[in-house]
Parts: C-alpha cells; sequence; structure tokens
C-alpha cells in the first residue's frame, strides 16, 4: 500500500496540545514532537475493531504484545532474544525514566547526561531530588561528538549512580554508533554507573545510518543497561500512552517495578496495547515509506538553507525528525527568538535552551509534517530573518 505523506492535515479542534495550543488558527506550529501525519492503516483498523465492540474497561496485556516486541527488535534491528519477563509496560518513556531514576538512586545523587539533550530528562532528574552532570557534546562543524574524557571524569564521580543515554539523540541528532556506544558503556561499567537508554526515536532513521539497540552490542553491556522504548514516535500515536522497560537483570527489573507501582504508571490503555500489537506486526510497509519521506524533507530543508538561509546552519540529521538550526547570527536568545517568532512570523518552535545552556542561539524544527507546510515554515522563517 502506498501512503500519501503530502496530504495536508488539518488537526485544528481535536485537543491536539501542538496546534491547540496556539494564540490563533493562522499560528504554524513546528514544535512539539509529533507528527501531522495520519498513523498507519493497520493501527487504525485495529483501534477501530476495538471501538466497535464499546466496552472499554481494564485491559491485560497478551503474550502476543510481548512476541510482537520481540519479533520486531529482531528482525529490524538485530536485538535477539528479549524474553517476556524482561519487558515491563508503562504509560510512556519519560514516566519510563522517571521510575528508574527513582529505583536506582537516592535524593542528591547525580545522574549524567549529554548536552543538549531532551529537556524531560532534565525534570525527571529534579523530580526524583537529584542533580544534573551534564557532558556537553562537542560541536563538530555540522554535527556532534562525544567527549569522551570529559564522559569518563563525570562518571567517576561516586554521586554520579545513573546515564541517561538518548539513542538516537535528541536534539543534536546523531544516530550513535557501535563503537561510541561501546565506548560510553565500557566507560559506565569501569565506573559502576547504569546506562538507560532512552531509544524511543530508534525507528526514526536516515538513509546510510543503522540504529543500533545498547543492550544489543553483547551480554555485558545487556546486564549493565535498561532499555526505554516505544512504538508511539514513530507511528504517531504518542496520544495512545504506552511504552516498555526492557531489562535482564531479574534484581533490578524488581526495583524498577517496584517504583513503577510507587509511581502509580502501571497500568496501561486497550487501545496503546492493541496499537503497539499492529505497529509492530504489520506497520512496516508504512514506517518504511515515513523514513523516506522525512528523508526528502530534510534533503528540502537543507537545500534551502544553503540557498536561502546561509547563516543559519542546521546540524546534519542521522536520527529523528528534528532539525537543529544555529541562529546565532540574529543576536537573541533563543527564548527571545522564539517568542519573536511566534508573535511576527506565527511561526512556532523550540527554543534551543529548553535541552541545556548548550543550546542557547539554537532552534528546534519539527519536519514531521506535509512538504507544503514545512516550505510554509521556511518562508516565514526566511521573511522574518530579511526584516531583522
Amino acid at each position: 500500500m502506498n501512503y500519501n505523506f503530502d496530504e495536508p492535515t488539518d488537526r485544528h479542534g481535536t485537543c491536539s496540545y501542538k496546534w491547540d495550543s496556539t494564540d490563533g488558527p493562522d499560528v504554524l506550529p513546528l514544535w512539539v514532537a509529533d507528527m501531522d501525519f495520519r498513523t498507519a492503516r493497520p493501527i487504525v483498523d485495529a483501534l477501530r475493531r476495538r471501538v466497535d465492540h464499546g466496552i472499554f474497561g481494564y485491559t491485560r496485556v497478551p503474550d502476543e504484545y510481548y512476541q510482537a516486541i520481540a519479533s520486531w527488535f529482531s528482525r529490524r534491528h538485530g536485538w535477539q532474544g528479549i524474553r517476556p519477563e524482561w519487558v515491563i509496560y508503562t504509560s510512556g518513556v519519560v514516566p519510563a525514566v522517571s521510575a528508574i531514576i527513582k529505583a536506582f538512586t537516592s535524593p542528591g545523587d547525580k545522574v549524567l547526561v549529554q548536552t543538549p539533550v531532551y529537556n524531560c530528562f532534565f525534570s525527571s532528574i529534579r523530580n526524583n531530588g537529584c542533580q544534573v552532570a551534564a557532558s556537553p557534546l562537542r560541536r563538530e562543524g555540522d554535527t556532534y561528538a562525544i567527549d569522551f574524557d570529559d564522559l569518563e571524569e563525570k562518571a567517576a564521580d561516586p554521586l554520579v549512580k545513573v546515564f541517561l543515554l538518548c539513542n538516537p539523540h535528541n536534539p543534536a541528532g546523531r544516530v550513535w554508533t557501535p563503537e561510541e556506544l561501546r565506548r560510553m558503556g565500557d566507560i559506565c561499567q569501569r565506573n559502576g554507573v547504569l546506562v538507560v537508554a532512552d531509544e524511543i526515536h530508534c525507528e526514526l532513521v536516515q538513509p546510510g545510518y543503522r540504529y543500533t539497540p545498547f543492550a544489543s552490542l553483547g551480554e555485558d553491556y545487556l546486564h549493565t543497561s535498561v532499555t526505554c522504548n516505544s512504538p508511539t514516535k514513530a507511528f504517531n500515536i504518542a496520544g495512545l500512552q504506552i511504552a516498555n522497560i526492557v531489562c535482564a537483570d531479574p534484581l533490578r527489573r524488581q526495583r524498577i517495578d517496584r517504583a513503577i507501582n510507587i509511581n502509580e504508571v502501571c497500568d496501561v490503555n486497550p487501545f496503546g496495547v492493541l496499537a503497539l500489537i499492529a505497529a509492530y506486526t504489520e506497520g512496516e510497509e508504512w514506517l518504511d515509506q515515513l523514513n523516506a519521506y522525512l528523508h526528502l524533507n530534510y534533503r528540502y530543508m537543507a537545500d534551502y538553507c544553503r540557498q536561502h538561509l546561509p547563516q543559519f546552519p542546521i546540524a546534519r540529521l542521522e536520527g529523528t525528525y528534528l532539525a537543529w538550526m544555529d541562529c546565532s547570527v540574529l543576536g537573541l536568545t533563543s527564548d527571545e527568538l522564539e517568542h519573536r517568532l511566534l508573535a511576527d512570523a506565527r511561526l512556532w518552535l523550540n527554543a534551543g535552551t529548553m535541552y541545556g545552556p548548550e543550546g542557547e542561539g539554537f532552534m528546534r524544527w519539527n519536519i514531521a509534517c506535509p512538504r507544503a507546510r514545512l516550505a510554509d515554515a521556511l518562508d516565514r522563517f526566511r521573511r522574518f530573518a530579511e526584516s531583522r
């Protein structure tokens, strides 16, 4: 089946956080990380059958759910042997990360992150009474690299108990190589730091790059890490609230399960369960076409910036659908630029400082939309920049 990702969609009036949080219908929102595409037909069909049943009581998670996860990661990503007992389901990756931090830290401990990084990492750390230990990524041309010496130094701090790994990385757009992942894992093993891999963007990879599940690197990495994943980002079903924690170590799993229950995020809804099964068993064709379309959107934006906005370079996009633009030439803070774009251009982007101080001067663009919408956004930004 061929999917038309150019099809216009209108999300106004659907209680969309992205579209219905604006102060007018003329605002073009390219901020929140969900997509403006209808999800895969098999998911819609599965949900429609469930709606037609008409009863929406408490749900149990069937064997097919665990089979779908294991089969998907085996055939799609080479992660063999995920067992049902390793999987703890929950309502989202952020609640999962928060519960894992609760399970393995005490207030005052430190959690290591690589900045700029997903903003909810900071809130999850703070909400558990912990401190952020930042190891900034090093900007190299149009991409980012890991400062391994700094990472080793920060991991050696006895207060650091957990390393939150964003794989692929949001907002830097990196898809970490197996070699990079091993070096990060080896540093954490030497220092007794648990790797918690947020791999929610794992399906969203540009041509020429390949996502590697951290836990698939070998037994040492499997048993010294915990992985959080979900189909919600890739299949645009975040509102269905379903995610999984994969932990092979039984003692760690007990601690996580206890924290999940303390945080009371141990129940899921029937639509999330069915959507995951449909995505992982019937959604591959849609996902492949989506990634091809996202690549063309990225190429369009990169070409547009080279031609019309050469002073606003974007980072090389390897994974995710989130473009990272250097806007420092304007001389505005990222927060000021976000507000002025919204007021003057009716364009809503994310200020880079959401992702740590290393994001100052940057803006994050969500390019998961029909290309005509992306073209409109770029034209609005260009007119704003030329008026400065």
